[in-house]
């Protein structure tokens, strides 16, 4: 998928776990609820706040016994275990009662009936009603509105209007924005090596220079800041960034960083992208908007022109570009999941 991070699925119940280490935080701490805490963007959120000491972190999963929810709680989250997707507002309700702000994002869904939309609503319906004084939401530009409904892409549409539903409510709100996951590279549109040589198929145009991110360590930075400041980035949506680059420069840099032969493949049209992934060529709902996302981000930008795409690396100068995201995890090429 172009963007997405999921939860993880496990058992069900609404029931904050007893023993987990935050239970004998300092009170004074602000408590701070982490929804899709198990997913590469809450697991950032989580570690960031939890490592800056300023926190107490309270994670929503459905499986307190996966190994993302055991982590976060050895490094002191307490655990809220309650079932995922619609349909759960008392739970999510005592699940966030007591935060003083909380971090939403939703999964990306099945499109039909606008479902995204629906979890985003009742995730900011239940804060609300909780008391919470602030939401922070992970949201995404309104393709329908910026193409006036000639690309399709309710994973980013459906976001959108969760952000202007929550602008909509009586709570302090901000909204991070990120780019393209590198990690996708690694967990969806895999290379494959033919001939010793590695090909890497990329939903983009081979010298498109787009945004991308490594969900895993940028999110969290981003959102303590957010966090920490609420009056200051009250109402605002800042962009999460770690490189700007083109597919033909991350062939380039993969070559450089790890001494494998490698060439780009186009898999930005619909025939490309069935050919080389053909897991998702039985799958039309899912092609659609796959294309869709991407035509849109050539066509019209990722990012609204209004963005500033340098806010998340001028207060995260550690930010990873894609050198040094392969630096970092060592990849050769292989698949590789990132959990959640």
């Amino acid at each position: 998928m172009v963007q997405a991070d999921e939860s993880v699925a496990g058992n069900t119940g609404a029931s904050i776990a007893e023993g987990s280490r935050s239970a004998s935080a300092p009170a004074g701490k602000p408590l701070v609820a982490v929804y899709g805490a198990t997913s590469k963007q809450g697991r950032s959120v989580a570690v960031a706040l939890l490592r800056s000491g300023r926190f107490r972190v309270r994670i929503l999963t459905r499986n307190r016994a996966s190994k993302e929810a055991r982590n976060l709680e050895a490094l002191g989250a307490e655990i809220a275990v309650v079932p995922m997707g619609l349909g759960h507002f008392r739970q999510l309700v005592t699940a966030f009662a007591g935060a003083e702000a909380v971090y939403l994002m939703t999964p990306q869904l099945d499109p039909k009936d606008n479902l995204e939309f629906a979890l985003g609503k009742e995730l900011a319906d239940a804060a609300v009603e909780a008391g919470v004084s602030h939401i922070v939401f992970s949201t995404l530009e309104n393709v329908d509105k910026i193409t006036s409904g000639k690309k399709h892409a309710p994973h980013f549409t459906d976001k959108a209007l969760v952000a202007d539903y929550i602008r909509s409510l009586p709570v302090s709100h901000s909204f991070v924005m990120l780019a393209y996951f590198y990690t996708n590279l690694l967990e969806y549109y895999v290379p494959r090596f033919e001939g010793g040589k590695l090909l890497m198929p990329i939903y983009l145009p081979e010298d498109f220079r787009a945004p991308f991110v490594d969900p895993v360590t940028a999110t969290g930075p981003a959102v303590l800041e957010l966090m920490s400041n609420p009056g200051l980035y009250g109402g605002k949506t800042l962009p999460v960034v770690g490189d700007v680059i083109s597919p033909r420069e991350m062939v380039e840099t993969f070559q450089r960083v790890t001494g494998i032969e490698a060439e780009y493949r186009n898999a930005y049209s619909r025939e490309n992208l069935r050919h080389y992934f053909p897991d998702f060529a039985s799958n039309d709902p899912l092609v659609d908007e796959l294309v869709a996302m991407v035509e849109y981000s050539v066509e019209y930008g990722y990012f609204s022109t209004d963005r500033d795409l340098e806010w998340s690396r001028r207060l995260n100068p550690s930010s990873l570009n894609w050198e040094q995201f392969l630096l970092a995890t060592q990849w050769r090429g292989e698949k590789r999941p990132f959990g959640g």
